[in-house]
Order: C-alpha cells, then sequence, then structure tokens
C-alpha cells in the first residue's frame, strides 16, 4: 500500500470530519500540490485586485468638476498637482494635464495620453498572472491525471491486478482533474471581470481627460 494513502486511512480513521480535506489531498498524490500553490496565488491575487480595482478608489467621484473650480480660483501651483497625482489614477491623468496647462491643446493630449497609458498598465497589474493560472489549471490537472493513469496501468499484472494501486491511481486522476478545474473556472470568470472593469475605467478616464482639455482651452463650459 502507498504510504500516502495508507497515511490518508489512518487520518480518516481518527479524524473523520477534521482531516477529510487533508486526506483527499494525500490521496490525490504530488501533482495536486502545483495546482494547491496555483490556487494560493489566484486567491491572493484576486483578493488584491478586488481592493485596488473599486471604482471610488480609481475615479473618484466629483474630482474633475473639484480639478475645474481650483483651477479657475487658483490657478495651477506644483503642490495642488501634486496632491491630486498621488489620490487616484485619474488624478494622475488629470495632473499631468494640469502640467502642460500653457501647451497648445496638442500638447496636453499628448502628456495625457502618455500618463493614461502608464495608468491602464498598472491596473493591469497581476491580471497576466491571474490569466495564465486560469489557463493552466486545466492541463496541471490534465497532467496529474495522466499520473494517475500510469499508476493504473502499473496495477496491471501478470497474476492480476493490485486494488489498492488501481484505486491510489483512479484518485489521482481523478482529484487532479477535478481541483484542476475548480482552480480554472473562477480565475477565468474574476480575470474576465477584472479585465472588463479596467477597460470601462480606462474609457471613463479618456471622456474626462478630455473634457478637462476643453475646459481649459475655453472650448468648453465645465
Amino acid at each position: 500500500m502507498p504510504l500516502a494513502t495508507a497515511q490518508a486511512k489512518v487520518l480518516c480513521l481518527n479524524h473523520p470530519e477534521g482531516d477529510s480535506v487533508f486526506s483527499i489531498i494525500l490521496a490525490a498524490g504530488w501533482p495536486i500540490w502545483p495546482l494547491l500553490f496555483a490556487s494560493i496565488v489566484a486567491v491572493a491575487l484576486i483578493i488584491e485586485r478586488v481592493g485596488a480595482l473599486r471604482r471610488h478608489r480609481v475615479l473618484p467621484p466629483g474630482l474633475l468638476q473639484r480639478v475645474i473650480g481650483e483651477y479657475r480660483q487658483q490657478g495651477v501651483n506644483e503642490s495642488t498637482i501634486t496632491v491630486l497625482e498621488a489620490q487616484s489614477p485619474l488624478g494622475r491623468v488629470l495632473a499631468a494635464g494640469l502640467r502642460n496647462v500653457g501647451s497648445t491643446r496638442e500638447v496636453m493630449r499628448e502628456a495625457i495620453e502618455e500618463t493614461g497609458s502608464v495608468v491602464a498598465h498598472e491596473l493591469e497589474r497581476y491580471l497576466t498572472t491571474l490569466g495564465t493560472i486560469a489557463s493552466i489549471s486545466p492541463l496541471m490537472g490534465l497532467f496529474g491525471t495522466v499520473v494517475g493513469m500510469i499508476e493504473i496501468f502499473g496495477s496491471q499484472a501478470p497474476t492480476g491486478s493490485n486494488p489498492v494501486q488501481l484505486a491510489h491511481g483512479i484518485s489521482v486522476a481523478l482529484y487532479n482533474t477535478g481541483f484542476g478545474l475548480l482552480i480554472a473556472i473562477p480565475s477565468m470568470i474574476f480575470w474576465r471581470h477584472f479585465r472588463a472593469l479596467v477597460n470601462s475605467f480606462v474609457i471613463d478616464m479618456q471622456q474626462q481627460a478630455v473634457r478637462l482639455v476643453e475646459v481649459l482651452h475655453g472650448e468648453r463650459k465645465a
């Protein structure tokens, strides 16, 4: 009997409820450990992005109107721009426009676009890693399935099959397949949600930046 299977059975007998998850991990064999690591990373990234991509944190309500009002009252000064940059991603984009308020409309838009590209890249932080986990988790589960199938075929002998090794191979194959899908499905859902959220933020920042340029150049009212 494989050591991992024997340990799992002992744990199940002694602690049928508390150690059930640990016994499943042991029954799944060594291919489950990369999947466990991927699941921990995915959960950490999802929690981090949920906090970082809150709308009021990225696009504070009323920020554009406040910036325009302060500009009309006291003009542009470095301290105001520095505070604005530190407030939010939208504040960084608007601050880029204020720094070039004395330049032409084209120069202001170029400065805003450059800053906007950097801000958009920062909003997409860790999304590539989360998407990669969503893509490779089923493959990692498939790899565990292959390992389990190898153990199943290895249990076959001319004198008959080894029931314990056969059962362990089936456990490895099924547990890894299921766990790979369990990681991939929510990771893919959150990845698509975060991508759509970032795209909406970028479009909203672009619209507000264009309004700022047009208002500061007298082409429209606030």
